[in-house]
C-alpha cells in the first residue's frame, strides 16, 4: 500500500524515485545490454518477474501442503514431455 492508501499491482501506478545500491559488476552488466538510459526500466521489468517468482513458489509450496511433494519421476516425465528430451527419472539430484 502507498502512503496515500491505494493499492497497486506490480507494474501499475505511477513511478517513484528510490535509491538502490548494486555491486559495480551488476551495474556495468545491465548498463551492457540496455545502455545507461535503459536501467531503470530494466530494473522493473527484473523485479516483477522476482515478484512473479516469489507468488509461484508460495503457490508451489501452499500446493505441497495440501497435497504432498511432487513424484519427482513424474515431474520428470512432464519435463521431458515439454522440452521434448528424454526423461531423467532416477536420476542423481
Amino acid at each position: 500500500m502507498t502512503d496515500d492508501g491505494v493499492d497497486f499491482l506490480p507494474g501499475d501506478g505511477p513511478t517513484s524515485g528510490i535509491s538502490v545500491t548494486l555491486t559495480a559488476g551488476t551495474l556495468q552488466a545491465i548498463r551492457e545490454r540496455v545502455g545507461k538510459r535503459g536501467v531503470s526500466a530494466y530494473l522493473e521489468k527484473a523485479a516483477q518477474r522476482q515478484i512473479e517468482r516469489d507468488n509461484l513458489d508460495e503457490l508451489i509450496a501452499d500446493f505441497g501442503k495440501v497435497h504432498g511433494p511432487a513424484d519427482p519421476e513424474a515431474v520428470a516425465a512432464k519435463h521431458a514431455r515439454l522440452t521434448g528430451g528424454a526423461s531423467h527419472a532416477g536420476a542423481a539430484a
